[in-house]
């Protein structure tokens, strides 16, 4: 006892100080090399696209990491405070419960102010739409709810992307969604454009999430109909990740969560799953080999990945995504072996920011600064009067990214469209009508092998 004790008591000093440590000779301006250091990098292939985003984004050059010997200097210490330590947020959610094509069932939570008394926003409303999808476990960690009341603040409609069985949403079917299978989020995004014709769509994932959202910007290319997105503190090489493991400290308290959340639903999932196996499971691959390893002789671990891998269509993917990393991230690991550098400088359509210090969507600042435009300017309306609230830096990239992509593509199709009035193409209204609509709405149309209202029974959605 004494001894797991001493052991204990080593392992939090070297948890806290050590980093510590290593932030005091930050601070001086150098590396644990000698070497000036640089507190975030914009890592990507030059483009017109590129140029601009570092002259109209401030955040993409200025990030001020907390340092010191406070316990926020600490990548483990605040990447738990952000996953777990509970927030306080004024905002407040409306779940619209969406009926799959197979019966199944997903979630949305629309963020709308607390001040707010209508609980609905209007179809003809024209405000930009911020699609978020959390971690791939269901865990609504302080970092959503923050980007939720910056999001609204900023005149955007945020709605939160709920898995089947996750946070508190209903499991009907036995069918559990795979790691990067993007069929029903496709089906969720159909109902937004629905819902929100006139808005353009964005999306934003956290953690593990990005794998689904990755899968979704691949398979649909051209016609995912999100006009811009951002992956915060992704997990690139998934397979790699689950067979490696996190540290068992934190690998256990994964599966202990996931657990918990799936043994509501022991009795149903033991008709086609092996139960016992699942809830004894050690280890992140296991548990995940027996979700959805046993179907059939055939469905191994090795093919399960080729049809899940994130980054299997990166190539069809159409829209511009940043993903802001940090090197001390505790949870994806060895930043040189986990980060494909490659994809970041031979692919025009991806940027990754890359901190040298942040955690797991953590980015905690020195200092916050206020950050109050939104995505075409300064938004007072948006916020109700409310006074702005203090954004941390990762959320401020985000909003800055969305609102410079919006207008470096706007600027592009003024320009073609000049170009071709003076060429004599472009004539008359139908030039006209063409300068006011947006990018988004130009984009091809998903063909969709269902019909919506059959997709969607709207009398028998469920609502709270």
């Amino acid at each position: 006892m004494l001894e797991c004790l001493a052991a204990l008591c080593v392992v939090t000093l070297v948890v806290v100080i050590w980093p510590g440590a290593k932030l005091f000779i930050a601070r001086k301006g150098l590396n644990a090399t000698g070497e000036k250091s640089r507190s975030v990098d914009l890592i990507c292939k030059p483009s017109a696209l590129a140029n601009y985003l570092l002259r109209h984004c401030g955040s993409f050059s200025h990030f001020q990491p907390c340092v010191g010997w406070r316990w926020r200097s600490s990548a483990v210490l605040q990447s738990l405070y952000e996953a777990w330590w509970p927030h306080h947020s004024p905002v407040q959610f409306v779940r619209d419960h969406l009926q799959l094509s197979d019966d199944g069932l997903v979630a949305l939570d629309w963020a709308v102010p607390a001040h707010q008394r209508r609980r609905r926003t209007s179809s003809h409303s024209t405000s930009p739409v911020l699609l978020i999808i959390p971690n791939s476990y269901g865990k609504i960690t302080r970092n959503v709810q923050e980007l939720c009341d910056a999001a609204l603040a900023n005149g955007y409609l945020p709605a939160v992307f709920n898995r089947r069985s996750h946070n508190g949403t209903p499991l009907t079917t036995v069918k559990l969604q795979q790691f990067g299978d993007p069929s029903d989020l496709r089906e969720a995004v159909r109902y937004i454009r629905y819902r929100q014709p006139a808005g353009k769509l964005y999306a934003v994932s956290e953690s593990t999430g990005s794998g689904l959202l990755l899968s979704y910007l691949g398979e649909c290319g051209s016609s995912s109909d999100v006009t811009a997105a951002v992956c915060l503190s992704p997990v690139f090489r998934c397979q790699s990740w689950f067979e490696g493991g996190l540290c068992w400290p934190l690998q256990w308290v994964v599966l202990l969560y996931q657990k918990t959340c799936l043994s509501r639903y022991r009795t149903v999932l033991g008709e086609t799953i092996p139960a016992e196996r699942l809830f004894s499971s050690c280890s992140m691959r296991s548990l995940e080999e027996a979700l959805f390893c046993h179907s059939c002789p055939s469905s191994t671990w090795e093919s399960y990945w080729e049809r899940n891998e994130p980054l299997r269509d990166v190539d069809e993917v159409a829209i511009p995504v940043l993903n802001i990393c940090a090197q001390d991230d505790p949870i994806r690991g060895e930043t040189q072996l986990t980060v494909p550098f490659e994809l970041f400088e031979t692919n025009p359509h991806f940027f990754l920011l890359l901190t040298e210090r942040g955690g797991h969507c953590g980015f905690s600042t020195d200092s916050e600064r206020h950050f109050a435009t939104g995505a075409s300017g300064p938004a007072p309306a948006a916020s109700g009067g409310r006074p702005h609230r203090q954004v941390r830096w990762s959320h401020r990239a985000v909003l800055e990214f969305f609102r410079a992509t919006t207008d470096f593509f706007a600027a592009e199709e003024r320009a073609k469209q000049l170009a071709l009035r003076r060429r004599g193409l472009g004539g008359g209204g139908g030039g006209r009508a063409f300068r006011h609509r947006s990018v988004s709405t130009c984009k091809r149309l998903p063909v969709c092998s269902h019909n919506i209202h059959a997709i969607y029974s709207w009398q028998r959605s469920y609502t709270r």
